[in-house]
């Protein structure tokens, strides 16, 4: 078994990365690529994820690589036998033989998380979800829904409504705050908007907002999302109340899940859920005990790689290897 490889592949809305690593759990190649969400990404996902594949194996013998966990976000889109063929042939152009098992993003989190078998998992990051684990599987699900119908506290929703209390302000002929001048300059790099706002009019500055915001992948309001968390640690009131709300949002998918009496830890994933953002503060404030910080997405899914080649490798030391 020790000529024999495993890899674990973490899929996302901002990047796809790939980790080759013996039975040991010692880490021997790495690929990472732009997002290879295919929901989200639909055009690039599958090339963005042969691009990570081929990196990561570099030098290695593709044919040695005999277990194989990847996290997906958005993997419903696999579904489909277009997208599902795309990956396929990522897959097999890379040289590989043993076919993936391809899990949610949330199992792979949580196994980042921790080693242990059982407890709930959140994701806030380019979107959000919930999920309740046990046994290393993933049993139920809160929340996870997509942009469009919900991702309710993620980057995603954390841009959106700071787009929408700017056009409420327009709307409302009020001047834009400390949060409201960042969007607009993050949206139209350049621009004025009090100047712009006197020239041209609130409405003509509100409709460039939303055109140019409409004429873009709607995904890309995440990125709007560390705006918001600059506004907050400057005491802007806007984004204060952004943050509070995204923070009870979460909670409260959780709170579908999660009950008192649940085993295992929490562990929270993702940008906006991560220790040094003030939503992901507010959340662990919220729920104390045992929660835990998700390290590293795709050493969690290179880990279960090792388990499902043999379940005496899933061990507390090879967790630590990949994943701290």
């Amino acid at each position: 078994m020790s000529d024999e490889l495993v890899l674990g592949g973490d899929l996302g809305g901002t990047s796809t990365r790939i980790v080759i690593a013996d039975s040991e759990g010692n880490v021997v190649g790495r690929g990472a690529a732009a997002g290879g969400n295919p929901t989200s990404h639909p055009a690039s996902a599958a090339a963005n994820f042969g691009q990570a594949l081929h990196a990561a194996l570099t030098g290695l013998d593709a044919a040695a690589v005999k277990s194989a966990v990847v996290g997906m976000a958005g993997g419903v889109a696999l579904q489909r036998p277009e997208v599902a063929a795309q990956f396929e042939a990522a897959w097999t152009g890379a040289g590989l033989r043993s076919a993936p098992q391809y899990i949610g993003d949330l199992e792979v989190a949580f196994a980042s998380g921790t080693p242990e078998p059982d407890g709930t998992v959140l994701i806030a990051g380019t979107g959000s979800n919930v999920g309740l684990v046990r046994n290393h599987q993933l049993q139920r699900t809160a929340g996870g829904h997509g942009w469009l119908l919900g991702d309710d506290g993620s980057g995603f929703w954390l841009g959106r409504e700071a787009v929408r209390s700017v056009l409420e302000s327009l709307d409302l002929r009020e001047p834009l705050g400390l949060l409201g001048q960042s969007v607009v300059q993050a949206i139209l790099p350049g621009r004025d908007e009090h100047a712009a706002a006197q020239r041209e009019g609130y409405d003509a500055l509100r409709d460039q907002l939303v055109m140019t915001v409409n004429s873009r992948p709607p995904v890309m309001l995440a990125e709007l999302a560390p705006t918001v968390i600059t506004a907050y640690a400057q005491h802007d009131k806007t984004a204060q109340m952004l943050v509070k709300r995204a923070a009870e949002l979460l909670t409260e998918t959780a709170a579908r899940l999660k009950t008192a009496s649940d085993i295992g830890p929490m562990v929270l994933a993702g940008s906006v859920a991560g220790e040094s953002s003030p939503v992901g503060q507010l959340i662990r404030e919220y729920f104390a005990g045992d929660v835990r910080t998700a390290r590293d997405g795709v050493g969690g899914a290179t880990w279960l790689a090792l388990g499902a080649l043999d379940t005496a490798l899933a061990t507390p030391q090879t967790h630590a290897r990949l994943v701290d």
